[in-house]
């Protein structure tokens, strides 16, 4: 049985008229009556009682009319499926980001993909750090990683999302916490809340480098797990913390404040990255709602 018997079975049945049904089909009458007849062949039974006056259905005729349909309709949403993911309408697309200066702009993005292209579901994971985000990555565990890297591997295309800046986090007692910019060199002698400085950290390598620039090597009094715990010690007094401006517009301790650096350093932006050799349409319909986003740039 093939659907175009069905399809021809349900015409004659709808028409009840075999040259109605051909017109309909855009066929010649004579094929459209072996067609029938093949059909019957091949399931041992009438389907329709013809007449020179009249056509009408066989209760065996009858019988096939719902599964035709049925069949006809199944045809019909999976072409339609086929479509809408050649399209990049439909299909998953799996989102890694690092750090929490990275929410908003995850927020912004679903909400843009759900907006502008519901059949697409994200399937988002939250990562410390950027490193095991590009790591998943390249490991094709994930179709797009953000974050911040100084290197990235050649097999990676990469676009900035959101551009970014250096600030100081300050417990509020400190002496320049009101200060509109300072340079790191006047926190010379301070202690140093680092986040972990694993291979490619961003944060810990700008500390690093400032404070080598100024002459001088920051004096580390403690290393926090995350950006969350690191805003935590500095409340507590413990020390100063480099972060970024992102984090400063998303943080609430009133016991917090946060200093633009006037020192120039390697950009901090967020971007979003994602294997070159990745042809899903989903993905690209993604990544045509990354570059809606304000400041996306390509690189």
């Amino acid at each position: 049985m093939e659907v175009s018997q069905l399809r021809a079975f349900l015409a004659v049945a709808e028409e009840l008229h075999f040259g109605r049904a051909a017109e309909r089909l855009h066929i010649a009458q004579p094929p459209l009556s072996r067609t029938i007849k093949q059909l019957e062949s091949e399931l041992g039974t009438r389907l329709l009682d013809r007449s020179t006056r009249s056509v009408r259905l066989t209760s065996s005729g009858q019988a096939l009319l719902a599964p035709a349909a049925e069949v006809l309709e199944a045809l019909r949403r999976a072409e339609e499926a086929v479509r809408s993911a050649e399209n990049g309408e439909v299909g998953l697309v799996r989102i890694a980001f690092a750090g929490v200066s990275t929410h908003q702009l995850v927020a912004r993005l679903a909400r843009l993909v759900r907006s502008n292209r519901p059949g697409i579901q994200l399937e988002l994971s939250s990562q410390n750090f950027a490193q095991p985000a590009m790591k998943k990555l390249v490991q094709g565990e994930t179709d797009i990683a953000l974050g911040r890297w100084d290197v990235i591997p050649s097999m990676v295309s990469s676009r900035v999302v959101m551009k970014d800046s250096l600030v100081m986090a300050l417990p509020d007692t400190h002496p320049l916490a009101g200060a509109r910019r300072l340079s790191i060199a006047r926190l010379a002698g301070d202690g140093f809340i680092s986040l972990r400085p694993d291979e490619g950290a961003v944060l810990p390598d700008r500390l690093r480098r400032l404070a080598h620039a100024n002459g001088f090597v920051a004096d580390v009094v403690q290393v926090a797990p995350d950006t969350q715990t690191a805003l935590a010690l500095v409340s507590a007094e413990v020390g100063c913390h480099l972060t970024l401006a992102s984090v400063a517009r998303n943080a609430t301790d009133p016991h917090v404040v946060f200093v633009p650096l006037e020192d120039s350093a390697a950009d901090v932006d967020l971007r979003a990255a994602w294997r070159r050799d990745d042809t899903s349409p989903a993905l690209k319909a993604v990544l045509d709602e990354v570059i809606s986003l304000d400041g996306a740039t390509a690189t």
